[in-house]
C-alpha cells in the first residue's frame, strides 16, 4: 500500500511510470540497445522519480517518505537480498567434467533444476545449473531455446511446490499456509506442465540439433571426471534455507518501527544471516572456482536496478488492486466472481498468473490472495480450490514474460554474457504464447473449471 492511501481514490494515471518503465524494458532493448545497456539504470531512475516526485507533491513528503521506506525496507531489501545470497553461493559452485550438450543431456539437466528448484529457490537452482547448461552446449549454433525453456521449467513451474521455490508461496506461508499444503494441492498440475515441456523440449531440441548439422570438435576436452568444485557452498544454500524457514515459523512480538514501517526481528535476523551467508561465501570459495564460472555481478546489478524501479512504480498499482470493486482496476477484480458471488477457480488462476506475468508475482499473490477472503484457514479448506489457482497462476505464469519473475531477468543476462543472442521481450513471449499458454489452458479446464 501507497503509505496507506486509499486506491478507490487513485487516478489510473498514476500507473503510468510502472507502464514507461515495463514498456522501456520491453522496447528500448530493441529500438536502442547501446543505449538501454549503457543507461538502464537512469532510465529506471527517471521512471521511479517520474512516480515519487508527483506523489509528494500531492500527498506530502510524510507519506511519499513512509510509502518509499515501506518498499525498501520491507520489501525491496529481503528480496534482493535473498537473490543476492542464492546468486552468491550458487555462483561459488562449479560444476565439472566433460557435459557434451543433446537432446538427453539437456533434459535431464533441466528436470533435475526442476527437482531442485522447489527445495533451493528458483533463484539458486537457476544460477546453479544456467553456466554448465550454457558451457555444455557452447560448440551448438542455436542455444536461444535451450535457455528459453531453462526459464520455463526451472526459473518458474519447478518451484511450485514449497515456499521455498518461489516468493509468492513464502509469503502465503508467513500469511500462514501451511508449508506443504502447496505440494498435496498443486502437484499434479505441476507434474504434468513438467511433463509437457519437458517431452516437448526434448522434440524441439532434437529438430534444432539436426538443423545444426556436423558440430565443430570440441576445442579443449575436459577430461576430469565430474564432480563439483567449491561444494562447501551447498552448505551455505541449507542455511539460506533455514533462514527462510526461521523467518516464517518463528513468530515474535519483537517489532521495530521506522517512520511507520514495521520490522520484525524475525525478518529482520533472516535479512542479517543473509549478509553474512553472502561475506562467507566470498571469502571462503576459491578465485578458481569464480574463474572457472566466469562469475560476474553484472547479473545482479541488472536485476537490482530494475526491480528497484520495478518496486517503486507498482506500489500505486497494486494499491489499486487492492481497492477492490470499487477501485480503478475494479473490472479485474469483478471478473474473478461468479454471478452467484463464490470464486471462480479458472478465473482467479488466470488473472492471478497474466497480472504476474507483468506485475512482480510476490505482490500479485498477496493481493488475490486478499480478494479470496485473506483467511489462511478457510482457503485451505472451503475455498481450497481458490487458493491452488491463486498459487499455480502466481507461479506457472510468472514464466510468461522476463520480469514475471527475477531468476528470469538474471538468467538472460548471464546467457547473453555467455555469448548467446536470446529473443527480444517480445521474442520471448512469443514462445510463452506458442507453449505455455496452450499448456495453461488445459490446465484450467482439467483443474479448474
Amino acid at each position: 500500500m501507497v503509505a496507506h492511501v486509499d486506491g478507490t481514490h487513485l487516478s489510473i494515471l498514476w500507473a503510468v511510470p510502472f507502464a514507461g518503465l515495463l514498456l522501456s524494458i520491453a522496447l528500448m532493448p530493441l529500438l536502442a540497445a547501446p543505449l538501454w545497456h549503457r543507461h538502464f539504470g537512469k532510465v529506471t531512475a527517471a521512471w521511479a522519480m517520474a512516480f515519487l516526485a508527483p506523489f509528494t507533491l500531492v500527498f506530502g513528503v510524510p507519506a511519499a517518505g513512509t510509502g518509499f521506506l515501506h518498499a525498501l525496507l520491507a520489501e525491496y531489501i529481503p528480496f534482493i537480498l535473498l537473490l543476492t545470497a542464492l546468486f552468491t553461493v550458487a555462483g561459488g559452485i562449479h560444476i565439472r567434467g566433460n557435459l557434451r550438450g543433446g537432446p538427453g543431456l539437456n533434459t535431464a539437466l533441466l528436470a533435475t533444476g526442476a527437482v531442485l528448484a522447489s527445495f533451493m529457490g528458483t533463484t539458486g537452482a537457476s544460477m546453479l545449473l544456467i553456466r554448465p547448461l550454457i558451457r555444455a552446449n557452447e560448440r551448438r549454433r542455436r542455444r536461444a531455446h535451450i535457455v528459453v525453456f531453462f526459464i520455463f521449467i526451472v526459473s518458474n513451474i519447478g518451484g511450485s511446490l514449497t515456499p521455498l521455490g518461489d516468493p509468492p508461496l513464502f509469503l502465503g506461508f508467513l500469511k500462514g499456509v501451511d508449508f506443504f499444503w502447496t505440494m498435496s494441492h498443486i502437484l499434479p498440475e505441476t507434474l504434468f506442465c513438467l511433463a509437457v515441456l519437458l517431452a516437448l523440449f526434448y522434440g524441439v531440441d532434437t529438430w534444432y540439433l539436426a538443423r545444426d548439422g556436423t558440430l565443430p570438435s570440441d576445442p579443449a576436452p575436459d577430461i576430469r571426471q565430474f564432480g563439483f568444485d567449491g561444494a562447501r557452498n551447498f552448505w551455505l544454500l541449507g542455511t539460506i534455507a533455514l533462514l527462510v524457514l526461521m523467518s516464517g515459523v518463528w513468530k515474535s512480538g519483537v517489532v521495530f518501527h521506522l517512520m511507520g514501517v514495521e520490522v520484525g526481528l524475525p525478518g529482520l535476523l533472516r535479512d542479517l544471516g543473509l549478509v553474512v551467508v553472502i561475506f562467507i561465501s566470498l571469502r571462503t570459495t576459491p578465485a578458481q572456482v569464480h574463474r572457472d564460472n566466469q562469475f560476474s555481478w553484472a547479473p545482479m546489478l541488472e536485476v537490482a536496478k530494475l526491480f528497484a524501479g520495478i518496486f517503486l512504480t507498482i506500489l500505486p498499482v497494486i494499491a489499486m488492486l487492492k481497492a477492490g470493486p470499487q477501485g480503478p482496476f475494479g473490472a479485474i477484480i469483478a471478473a474473478v466472481t461468479r454471478a452467484d458471488g463464490t470464486p471462480s477457480p479458472a478465473m482467479y488462476f488466470w488473472a492471478t498468473g497474466l497480472l504476474s506475468s507483468l506485475l512482480d508475482n510476490a505482490p500479485t499473490y498477496m493481493v488475490f490472495f486478499n480478494t479470496a477472503g485473506g483467511d489462511p484457514k478457510v482457503l485451505m479448506t472451503t475455498l481450497a480450490p481458490t487458493l491452488a489457482a491463486i498459487s499455480a497462476g502466481a507461479v506457472f505464469m510468472g514464466a510468461n514474460s522476463y520480469i514475471g519473475n527475477a531468476p528470469n531477468l538474471m538468467v538472460k543476462a548471464i546467457a547473453e554474457e555467455r555469448g548467446v543472442k536470446m529473443p527480444s521481450f517480445f521474442g520471448y513471449m512469443a514462445w510463452s504464447c506458442a507453449v505455455l499458454l496452450p499448456l495453461f489452458a488445459v490446465v484450467t479446464f482439467i483443474w479448474f473449471i
